[in-house]
This record gives structure tokens, sequence and C-alpha cells, in this order.
């Protein structure tokens, strides 16, 4: 199969906006996840209690299914660029259910038949907690309005503990706070250059510079 470019973060972190220009300027595949079809995900933000699970089990059967059809490769994009790492969904449901709920969601992710495709290497974006906030608040969406910063830190100390045990693929941690590779044609053409290294098996730098660096 294709080569798989996984781009992860928290929300409003940029790592749509960075797959979108990947695909447009290397000529990829996108796979964005489904977040936007999931009919409980509003509901979820209001009441997480309520509207976890059917949340969740959404998200692992669609995000299972888009994986799956990854295997089926891409003649004419030898690269695919992904918003999300199948990894997540279990970080996701062990953040939020509990009890019976957790047991299920285990024995139906446990059923599936097929291990979602090895990434060639996972990029991390981050950025300090009130920098995504302000992000999440300008793009405006009325559901995601509601997210509490603690949410948002507990979130990313999820991550951090899943890339301390990650073994699948090379990881490479990148800030975006002061960045601005959507509309800075000097920075995106620096970022795109440095991806591109990634993925060629380039050691990250100690400090990335203009890019920030990587957890201590």
């Amino acid at each position: 199969m294709a080569r798989l470019l996984v781009i992860e973060g928290l929300i409003g972190v940029g790592k749509t906006t960075l797959c979108r220009i990947l695909a447009r300027e290397w000529g990829a595949r996108l796979v964005l996840e489904p977040a936007d079809d999931n009919p409980f995900l509003a509901n979820f933000y209001e009441d997480p209690q309520r509207f976890a699970f059917p949340a969740q089990m959404f998200y692992l059967a669609m995000r299972y299914q888009q994986q799956q059809e990854l295997r089926q490769g891409d003649l004419f994009a030898p690269l695919v660029v992904a918003d999300y790492l199948f990894a997540k969904d279990r970080l996701f449901a062990e953040m939020t259910l509990r009890g019976n709920e957790m047991a299920l969601y285990h024995r139906f992710a446990g059923l599936l038949p097929d291990p979602p495709p090895r990434p060639d290497l996972v990029v991390f974006l981050d950025a300090d907690t009130e920098v995504i906030r302000s992000r999440i608040a300008r793009r405006g969406l009325s559901h995601e309005q509601v997210i509490p910063a603690r949410y948002l830190d507990e979130l990313r100390e999820r991550y951090l503990s899943l890339w301390a045990g990650y073994t699948e693929a090379p990881i490479r941690f990148l800030r975006t706070d002061d960045i601005d590779y959507a509309n800075d044609p000097a920075q995106r053409a620096s970022l795109l250059k440095m991806l591109e290294g990634w993925m060629d098996g380039a050691a990250a730098p100690p400090t990335q510079g203009l890019f920030g660096s990587g957890p201590a």
C-alpha cells in the first residue's frame, strides 16, 4: 500500500489544515476522520456522561472502516495523509467511558478482525491550551465552544502517555503556537521541507527553531 503519514494533535491545533496542505502540495490521498458526520458529537460536548458511549462507538465503526479502505491502496497517490491515528480511538474511550460501557467497548473492539495499517511516520502537533482555545473560538463551531481547558489538558497528557509506549512508527513533535502555515508561504515551505526530511528518515533536531521543540 501507499506510504502513510499521520498528523495527530488536539482539536484546534491545526492538524486538518496541515493535512489539506500536504494533500494539495504533495498530491497525497487525504483521509479525514469523520468528526462532522458523528450525530452524537454535539450532544457529547454538552452532556459527556450520557452521550460518550454512542459517540465513541460511532467513531470506532467509522474509523475502522476508513482504515480498512486504506489497504486497497491508490495507484495514483503513493502517499496517504491522515489527520488521526486509529490508536486514538482507545485513548478517547479510556478517557470518556466507565464501567460496563468501557467493558462493552473493549468487547466490540476486540472483535475487529484486521489491524489498521501501520503508519510510516506520526507527527504530533501541540500548542498552549489557551492558544488552542482561541483557535476553537475563532472557527466558531457552537458545539466546540463548551470544551473546557481541563479537558484539553487531560487529553494532551493521555496523548503523551500513548507516545511514550508507541512503537509502531517514528514520532515527531511540532509546536504550532507561533506558526501560520495556512497563510504564510515561507513558513509553509519550511515546514514542508522539514516534513519531507522526516518522511525520508531524518532525525528531529533537539530544538526546531521557528517550529518550537518537542516535549522534554
